[in-house]
């Protein structure tokens, strides 16, 4: 009986703790989930042989996932912007539970063209300043 009481207790007592041990491991998932998602091919395995070149493929994957991350943020706060104060609240309650680390909604595999046509702001941000 008193093993019982004993495992209640630090139960009880630990379990704020593993949820939040949990909680943290399921964010790292996530961010490891989100890396693989990124690379092209096997992300554990080397294509490159140079450091520089390993060091320039880890960098645009770094862009690219902070790309997506950004794209989401905007596109959040536009809704947010948009939405009637109650639906705000309901939207602000799901933003806290989720992560920005979100690329479903983006095709991977793609082709994507970035002339200057196709570049057109839908944000009103405006374009970076040019030295004369």
């Amino acid at each position: 009986m008193a093993s019982k009481t004993l495992n209640f207790m630090l139960c009880s007592f630990c379990c704020p703790f593993l949820h939040a041990r949990a909680s943290w491991a399921n964010k790292v998932e996530l961010a490891n989930r989100f890396t693989r998602a990124v690379a092209v091919g096997s992300p554990r395995e080397f294509i490159f042989t140079l450091q520089e070149d390993q060091q320039i493929a880890e960098a645009c994957n770094r862009l690219i996932k902070n790309a997506i991350i950004c794209w989401n943020y905007l596109y959040l706060e536009t809704r947010l912007r948009a939405a009637d104060p109650e639906t705000r609240a309901e939207m602000m309650k799901t933003i806290k539970a989720h992560s920005p680390q979100s690329w479903a909604h983006i095709n991977m595999l793609g082709e994507y063209d970035f002339s200057d046509k196709k570049l057109a702001d839908c944000f009103d941000i405006l374009p970076l300043k040019t030295s004369p």
